[in-house]
């Protein structure tokens, strides 16, 4: 079971720091993703620590897997071009689609409500609404259970 934190489990925290580490990783054009690590986490909390390794496996298979990722936005914001979206807004949708398509030991929509509240939290007033109808319309696509994880 996670660990409670101040600001929830360490699992949203690890969320949380990977949202961040992705958005200053996209607005600053990154491409090495080892400097991109060792400029950002010395400027962490050491409380953030217990989050570091999900939120590490979180970035790397975002990053990873970011044309695809990329491809899904696209095809379920018909109509926007990637660049139009709010960088925040943009990375949210690409971690919790990297967990829905990706990670099969998280429930979809484990990602959906994750994504949901970090939005609200860190973008504008009608992004949380935005982020669940993008990544409602993948969990329809989803070959597996959406409120377990895969195989169970």
């Amino acid at each position: 079971m996670d660990e409670p934190v101040k600001s929830g489990g360490r699992r949203r925290q690890a969320r949380e720091l990977a949202v961040q580490f992705l958005y200053q990783y996209d607005v600053s054009g990154g491409t090495d993703l080892r400097a991109a690590f060792a400029e950002f986490w010395p400027t962490q909390p050491d409380d953030q620590t217990n989050a570091r390794g999900f939120a590490e496996e979180l970035i790397r298979g975002a990053v990873a897997n970011q044309a695809a990722l990329d491809e899904r936005i696209k095809k379920y914001t018909e109509h926007w071009e990637l660049s139009r979206i709010a960088a925040v807004d943009r990375n949210i949708l690409r971690l919790a689609m990297y967990e829905m398509l990706f990670r099969d030991d998280i429930p979809p929509v484990v990602s959906i409500n994750e994504a949901v509240d970090i939005a609200k939290k860190y973008s504008t007033r009608e992004s949380g609404a935005f982020v669940n109808g993008i990544l409602d319309r993948l969990r329809g696509d989803l070959p597996r259970p959406a409120r377990t994880p895969a195989g169970n």
